[in-house]
């Protein structure tokens, strides 16, 4: 399988897509360096990882494991670790995980010393397709998701397909949909193939989707790197997920759950304003229906629901912004939607 080359105008890093526990490949410090993982990831793999890091030393801290867990309070017991174990502007941080973990080390690295290297050896589905990649690296807090955090690109990420055989079936289903959101905006025969994948167990299913998703990815964030324009649209259902991650506190809903609902009330708005039709919306819930993914789900409070898109990173000047699809294999950002448009979408799924 290939390297793909990420191409940044702040840095150039590899995205290595390969059989990594299992080849001569050795990720090097020039000093110390820091594996963070959290209990269920460092159990299976952290002995296999171990051997491969050549540096003066190697530490590990082990965060807790959740997205509920996704906080400065992790943030700080990852700087404590480091600071206590002397690591300095030369040392390297290591994720082993996954998209939690992908993140924190990102913001972690990103903030230690005002800044040092990370490598992302990611073990979801969801964090090789989409969190190991671009930059995008930080925190939860009682605001919303991801609202604490900058962007930090990694020197380098290891993709292993075997790190992908001891996920549940509800974990590969999660990674689907971020493969499915970016194929939906970027690639109409990309997303015909999801119509038909047979198989979520199959390694050589995942693969090429895994490669051409990152392909994807890496062409957007060389293009825009800190999200001003074109990369917003790697959000498609995620301003409606993000709401819902956080009216559940983190904990009914792993990320990928909650984007296919998001991607759900996403076509629903779209649908309503035109630019999508009832039959492509029909396509997109049929792959997602075919991955065992739920789109069904009830707001409580649609005012509620309506304001907390106010603290969507997206909106600004007091204007929401929504990424809409155009049909399959196209997209549109519009901020020129109006309330009553919004709370008519929301409507349909009030309680």
């Amino acid at each position: 399988m290939p390297t793909l080359t990420i191409q940044t105008l702040s840095t150039s890093y590899p995205v290595v897509i390969d059989e990594f526990l299992h080849n001569d490949t050795c990720i090097t410090s020039q000093s110390k360096a820091l594996i963070v993982s959290n209990p269920k990831v460092a159990g299976l793999y952290l002995h296999k990882v171990l051997p491969k890091i050549q540096a003066q030393e190697v530490f590990v801290c082990i965060v807790p494991d959740g997205e509920e867990h996704k906080n400065m309070q992790s943030i700080e017991q990852i700087l404590q670790c480091a600071f206590a174990n002397r690591l300095d502007r030369k040392s390297l941080m290591i994720a082993l995980g996954g998209g939690v973990i992908s993140d924190m080390v990102g913001f972690a690295s990103g903030i230690f010393e005002r800044g040092i290297s990370y490598v992302s050896i990611p073990t979801t589905l969801l964090a090789q397709v989409d969190a190991s990649v671009g930059g995008k690296c930080g925190v939860n807090n009682a605001y919303g998701k991801n609202l604490i955090g900058l962007f930090h690109q990694p020197s380098a990420v290891y993709i292993d397909a075997e790190f992908l055989h001891t996920l549940s079936r509800r974990e590969i289903r999660a990674g689907l949909a971020e493969v499915l959101k970016v194929f939906v905006c970027f690639d109409e025969q990309a997303f015909t193939k999801l119509e038909t994948l047979e198989s979520l167990e199959s390694k050589s299913a995942l693969l090429p989707l895994i490669q051409r998703s990152i392909e994807i990815k890496a062409k957007v964030v060389e293009q825009d790197e800190r999200e001003s324009g074109i990369r917003a649209a790697l959000n498609y259902g995620h301003t409606f997920a993000h709401i819902i991650e956080m009216q559940t506190h983190y904990k009914r809903f792993l990320h990928g759950e909650a984007v296919a609902i998001g991607i759900a009330m996403a076509n629903t708005l779209a649908q309503q304003l035109g630019s999508l039709s009832a039959v492509d919306s029909k396509r997109i819930s049929a792959v997602l229906a075919r991955f065992g993914l739920d789109e069904s789900y009830h707001i409580d409070d649609i005012e509620a629901f309506y304001q907390a898109f106010f603290l969507d990173k997206k909106s600004s000047n007091n204007k929401l912004r929504f990424i809409l699809p155009e049909g399959i294999g196209g997209f549109s950002l519009r901020d020129d939607i109006s309330k009553e448009q919004i709370l008519a979408c929301l409507q349909h799924y009030a309680r």
